[in-house]
């Protein structure tokens, strides 16, 4: 059990954190700090090493249903750790948007906007107003490149000790690119959480964010076990 409390934990706080730059202090939140894309940018990839190194030991912070079925595709965890994993990353996410949802919604005068809490989306009306079909390339190719970067990092010939932090700045990077498209999900759970709440179109696209994230890592652990591990053994 320590395990998927480590993962509900974790996701917790990856969503607190990332979403909770954006929406309290980021391009479009009520905060007086105005810390931008950049910043949004590195609070996600902060909170995933502080995570990393908090409970890496534990659960190996996979804190991202498509993580963990990237590294279940690749035969390095069980189908029953998996789905606990998956359940306790949702449940934490969506208790994450809840908290978020419920300090924000202290300010005076606030009402939930089209895509609140930081949820994840595309088309007319969000940031950069790309299509459907841009918003599911960047987020099955952004998934595939972080994926793929797990697996290489944590692998037996990879830097584990440094793998915390590889990976979260590969995900500051990744949203670098890819909040003007879709405010980057790359993670199921994490999109969840803040649709939940948000409602409306933001649960009506939340089948792009579960989709191409899971397609994304299913092709990065193909892509590793037969063009690398091998190669390594």
């Amino acid at each position: 059990m320590k395990k998927y409390a480590a993962e509900f934990i974790g996701t917790f706080c990856l969503v607190f954190f990332g979403c909770g730059s954006a929406v309290i202090a980021g391009i479009t939140g009520t905060g007086p700090s105005g810390i931008g894309l950049l910043g949004i940018a590195i609070a996600f990839g902060f909170a995933v090493v502080a995570m990393a190194y908090a409970i890496g030991n534990i659960s190996g912070c996979h804190i991202n249903p498509a993580v963990t079925i990237g590294v279940l595709a690749a035969g390095k965890m069980s189908w029953k750790d998996a789905i606990f994993y998956i359940i306790g990353q949702c449940l934490g996410a969506i208790l994450g948007s809840a908290v978020l949802y419920l300090i924000v919604s202290g300010r005076p005068g606030f009402t939930m906007t089209e895509w609140g809490l930081g949820s994840n989306g595309w088309g007319p009306g969000y940031n950069g107003e790309f299509t459907t079909v841009s918003a599911f390339v960047i987020e099955t190719v952004m998934t595939f490149i972080f994926i793929f970067v797990i697996l290489a990092t944590t692998s037996k010939t990879g830097n584990t000790t440094m793998a915390g932090l590889a990976i979260g700045v590969t995900l500051m990077l990744i949203h670098l690119v890819t909040i003007p498209v879709t405010g980057t999900s790359v993670n199921p759970a994490r999109s969840l959480g803040p649709a939940i709440f948000a409602g409306g179109n933001a649960l009506a696209q939340l089948w792009l964010f579960i989709l191409a994230p899971i397609l994304g890592a299913l092709i990065a652990a193909l892509v590793w076990k037969t063009g690398f591990e091998n190669e390594k053994k």
